[in-house]
């Protein structure tokens, strides 16, 4: 049975939460798929740190290692994960519009 909406969510959130894992994202969607150590080179982390960065970003779903040259292992983004939590939010943000326009309302006729 594939993960439910809110948990696939909950693990792209807490991936994006850090900004060394954002910009090894960045990084992939404007370069194309890259291994840990051309990551290394593009950016001010470790290579270990960014191994590390990598497994999170794998177990979220939002890259994908495929086996490269030489055994090499290549990143690649995989964006179903991030679109799940792009209708998340958008479904929450349709929650709110009804209680957040009804209180906007009462305010406005009480000032």
């Amino acid at each position: 049975m594939p993960p439910d909406i809110e948990t696939i969510a909950e693990q792209v959130f807490v991936a994006l939460a850090d900004p060394s894992r954002r910009s090894i994202l960045a990084v992939l969607a404007s370069g194309g798929p890259a291994t840990a150590t051309d990551l290394a080179d593009r950016l001010p982390i470790t290579r270990q740190a960014i191994a590390k960065h990598l497994t999170l970003l794998t177990d979220a779903g939002l890259v994908i290692p495929e086996q490269g040259e030489r055994r090499r292992v290549r990143y690649r983004l995989q964006s179903a994960p991030m679109q799940v939590a792009q209708q998340f939010l958008a479904a929450l943000a349709r929650d709110w519009d009804g209680p957040l326009a009804a209180l906007k309302d009462h305010l406005e006729g009480t000032s």
